[in-house]
């Protein structure tokens, strides 16, 4: 996550550039104030565009509260793994997240600081290997009492410890929150899961095939899965059951191995790991981003 990303700036300075030239010229024309009129629509859209700039850069002048590190270094794996620089930059990301995205509980339940932080933390991680991305629909999260239905209602049938929308809020349930991070090797982590959603939907709903994935490479990416699929209704797959449901639960899902268990998933899928990695340009185990992660595992692969 930037603090400012140049094509937000670019389009900003674009717009303004065009609503004040255009200003400019009715005021020329049709008014006793002249081209200064154009200030004015020029004006708002540098505000508006620069707003969350400016709020990140304030963030990001303030350190993360030393409880709030304490409770990432012994829950996130992917943190204790990376350099100093790569900290403070998850760090920030954490930041970004609890500021702009909005906690809300429902039904009795408070939004307490472990359960944001839970949220922010998975975030960070999903994004650390990509800078330059933010994270893909709405920035609402509801914590749910307890697990809930189609209709969002708790009763003894219901199944859902969280729900992704696309354009609605992100829904979690406060136990599953909590377990996500309480057992950090497990492979099961429920924030991961439903965040993982996000980058599934397009037009047309979820359909397993990550929507910031290179076109081009959808059809093996489509391949793999229908491959580790088939691997995991046969019983040869890390992966848990959960996974063969759908091709969007099998993205997800393999994005909590993926975090959570890297190393026995490079071992026992390959193929699955490195083209994880190439998305999320990060690799887990070592906590290597960028190219330096993905060249690391096709020269592990060739080998």
């Amino acid at each position: 996550m930037r603090i400012v990303r140049r094509s937000s700036m670019f389009t900003t300075g674009l717009l303004a550039l065009i609503f004040g030239g255009g200003g400019a010229v009715v005021g020329h024309e049709v008014t006793s104030v002249g081209p200064a009129l154009g200030l004015a629509p020029a004006a708002v859209v540098l505000v508006v565009g620069l707003w969350r700039p400016w709020r990140r850069w304030r963030v990001a002048q303030t350190d993360l509260l030393p409880a709030h590190r304490q409770w990432i270094q012994e829950r996130v794996p992917l943190y204790p793994k990376l350099d100093s620089v790569g900290r403070a930059r998850f760090e920030r990301d954490v930041q970004f997240a609890l500021d702009e995205y909005s906690f809300e509980g429902v039904q009795g339940v408070t939004g307490t600081d472990p359960l944001r932080l839970s949220v922010a933390a998975g975030i960070a991680v999903l994004l650390h290997g990509r800078p330059s991305w933010e994270l893909p629909g709405s920035r609402s999260v509801l914590f749910y009492p307890e697990r809930f239905d189609e209709t969002y209602h708790g009763n003894i049938t219901a199944r859902y410890d969280g729900m992704a929308h696309q354009q609605g809020p992100l829904i979690l349930t406060v136990a599953a929150v909590r377990r996500s991070w309480e057992e950090p090797g497990d492979g099961n982590n429920v924030v991961l899961h439903e965040l993982a959603h996000l980058f599934d939907f397009d037009n047309e709903g979820a359909d397993g095939v990550p929507s910031l994935v290179d076109p081009g490479s959808a059809p093996d990416w489509q391949a793999l899965v229908r491959e580790e699929m088939r691997r995991i209704r046969e019983g040869r797959s890390l992966l848990r059951p959960y996974g063969a449901e759908a091709p969007s639960e099998f993205f997800a899902v393999a994005v909590e191995h993926f975090f959570e268990q890297p190393v026995p998933m490079a071992r026992r899928h390959d193929e699955l790991f490195r083209a994880l990695v190439s998305f999320f340009r990060v690799d887990p185990r070592t906590g290597a981003v960028g190219a330096a992660a993905v060249e690391a595992v096709v020269e592990a692969g060739a080998t």
